[in-house]
Parts: C-alpha cells; sequence; structure tokens
C-alpha cells in the first residue's frame, strides 16, 4: 500500500462522523465511571486504580484531539486557518503534558500542592487556546448584533459573577460558621459527665482470619496513604515548598483565564453562527464551558474544609472538554475536504 492510500484510509477512519460516535461512547462509559465510583463507593477511600483511571480518561481526549489539530495545521486547506489550530493543538498538548506532572506529584508522590510544575503546562494551555479562538474571530471583523452583544454580556456577567461567589464570597462565609465537631459544653467539666458523652456499645471484636482478609482487600484496592509510603527525595519537597509561594497568582491566573475563556469562547460560537462551520465550532465553544464547569467546581471544593481528593463527579466535565476538542478538529477536517472535492469537480 502507498503512503497515499494509507493516509487517505487513516483520514478515512478518522474523519468526523467516527471521532463523533468514538467521543459520546466515551463520555457516556467516563459518566458512568465517575458516576458508579462516587456514588456506589462513597464511603470508601479512593482506591489508587480509580484516581490513575480518571487521568488516563481525561488525558486520552486531550492527546487525540493534539494529534487530530496536527493534522488540521498540515492541511493548507483548513477554513479557520493553520495557524488557529496550531495554537489549539500546542494548548491540548499542554494539557497532556500538565495531567501528566500533575498525576506523578498526585499519585506517585502523595503530595497535594498548592502549586506544582504542572501549573506551567495549565496555564500554557489557557495562553494557546484563547491565542487560538482570538484568531479564529479576528479575520472575520466580528459585527455582532444587539441579541448577540447581549448574549456575550450575559455570559460574560454569569462567568464573572460565579467566579467572583466561589472565590471570594464561600471561603468568608466558610470561615465564619465555627465547626461544630469536637466542641465540649463549657459546663461539662467532670469526668463522670465526659463518660456519659461516650458510646455505650464497645466496637467489636476482629478474629485473625477477618484481619487477614481486610489486608487482602486493602491490597486489592491500595489507597494514596498505603501506595506513597516511600521516601521523598529533597528536591522534590524543596521544589513543592518554592512554588507553594506563587499560589495566590497562580490562582488568581486561573480565574482570569477562566472568565476570559468563557468570553472569547461565546464571541467565536457566535462569529461562526449559522456557518460552514458552525458545527465545529459550537464544539469547540463546548469544550470551553465544560472545562469552565470543571474548574468552578475544582474552586468550590477546594473551599470546603474536607482535603481535597481527585475523582470528583463534575470532574468528568474536563473528559467533556477534551472530546468536544477532538470533535471539533474532525469535523472542521471534514469541511475542508469537502471543499477541496467541490473545487476539482468545478476545474473538471
Amino acid at each position: 500500500m502507498s503512503s497515499s492510500e494509507n493516509s487517505s484510509s487513516q483520514q478515512q477512519l478518522l474523519n468526523g462522523k467516527n471521532v463523533l460516535y468514538v467521543g459520546i461512547a466515551w463520555g457516556v462509559l467516563s459518566l458512568v465511571f465517575y458516576i458508579v465510583y462516587n456514588f456506589f463507593f462513597l464511603e470508601q477511600q479512593r482506591s489508587i486504580w480509580y484516581l490513575l483511571g480518571t487521568y488516563v480518561d481525561e488525558s486520552l481526549p486531550f492527546l487525540v484531539a493534539a494529534l487530530l489539530c496536527y493534522r488540521n495545521w498540515r492541511n493548507p486547506q483548513i477554513p479557520s486557518g493553520q495557524s488557529v489550530w496550531l495554537f489549539v493543538g500546542l494548548g491540548t498538548l499542554c494539557y497532556v503534558i500538565a495531567n501528566f506532572l500533575f498525576g506523578w506529584w498526585e499519585l506517585y508522590w502523595g503530595l497535594d500542592p498548592d502549586v506544582s510544575p504542572a501549573d506551567i503546562f495549565y496555564i500554557g494551555f489557557y495562553v494557546f487556546v484563547t491565542t487560538a479562538l482570538v484568531l479564529a474571530v479576528l479575520p472575520r471583523r466580528l459585527n455582532l448584533e444587539l441579541w448577540q452583544l447581549l448574549t456575550v454580556g450575559a455570559v460574560a456577567t454569569v462567568g464573572i459573577g460565579l467566579a467572583v461567589w466561589i472565590t471570594f464570597v464561600i471561603p468568608v462565609t466558610a470561615a465564619e460558621v465555627p465547626e461544630a465537631v469536637g466542641i465540649i459544653p463549657e459546663n461539662i467539666d467532670s469526668a463522670p459527665a465526659l463518660e456519659q458523652l461516650a458510646p455505650t456499645n464497645s466496637l467489636p471484636t476482629i478474629t485473625a482470619k477477618e484481619k487477614l482478609e481486610l489486608s487482602k482487600a486493602e491490597a486489592l484496592t491500595p489507597t494514596l496513604e498505603t501506595v506513597n509510603e516511600k521516601q521523598i527525595p529533597a528536591w522534590i519537597e524543596a521544589t513543592d515548598e518554592f512554588l507553594s509561594r506563587f499560589s495566590q497568582p497562580v490562582n488568581f491566573s486561573y480565574i482570569f483565564g477562566d472568565v476570559i475563556f468563557i468570553i472569547v469562547a461565546a464571541a467565536v460560537l457566535l462569529a461562526f453562527w449559522g456557518g460552514r462551520l458552525a458545527q465545529s465550532w459550537q464544539m469547540i465553544a463546548g469544550a470551553t464551558l465544560s472545562l469552565y464547569i470543571a474548574d468552578m467546581w475544582f474552586k468550590y471544593v477546594e473551599t470546603l474544609p474536607t482535603e481535597y481528593e481527585s475523582g470528583g463527579v463534575l470532574e468528568v466535565f474536563y473528559v467533556f472538554s477534551g472530546l468536544l476538542f477532538a470533535i471539533g478538529a474532525a469535523l472542521e477536517f471534514d469541511v475542508s475536504n469537502r471543499s477541496r472535492r467541490a473545487g476539482r469537480r468545478r476545474a473538471r
């Protein structure tokens, strides 16, 4: 088989319809995966296998999206412009690298840092994709009608309001609420009174056989505590301590990036509204919206008094974001192929 025939077969395999079907299937299975573990294993600590599965489940769609964007960049007939897809591809590739670094930091070393080396690439993702969205809009000489301007204004208002509420209002409200757990009334100052607060039923004894079965179950589903009983190198601890100094500016950069991200995405969606590229850019806009939802959920969970742990149910929107980037790239490549075939027929 020649190289041209091989390339043609790959293009047929990775056409928009196939990528769409696989993306829908992947999204449904991911949603079931997150829901089953979060709601049916709620009382158990998340195992290392589940957390590793979430990283793989999230990173693969972004990796496929980066490859499809690379294909668009190599295509001189791509309607939105090669530079647009170059920056989208660089952004999605940065996301894959960031996920790998953050997973290494969290799963291998057992750290839960405010800032890690992954944040450099996460911020790079925002910079590259926002640049791509701006480059996609600029050549179209955007002239929005009144209802479109109102739509962008509403998106901006809701996006900014939600980000401010989660970032500033919720932490202040949580700090004002006293903790009810562990508070002992002042009038209880004697041992008999304290004994009355203790539970009357003692814990059941565990036999040696039950202890053996319990240890086997823990070995099959190890948690981060059982896996990460290794000595952390000094350079890892030093890096973690150094990066923690930048937690506040990094967190604000994410908030700013999310707000700009969703506003520009709304403008891009309206710019391509009703045109031949509407479907592909609807997917890109949906990808940015999914990422915004997941980021806001992440920020909200961080404000809770409990310690944050990866794998929350709404983090499935990170998976949806990668899938929508991949679908959008594949759909636009199909448009470029149809345009090329139509041009050949006219030439004949």
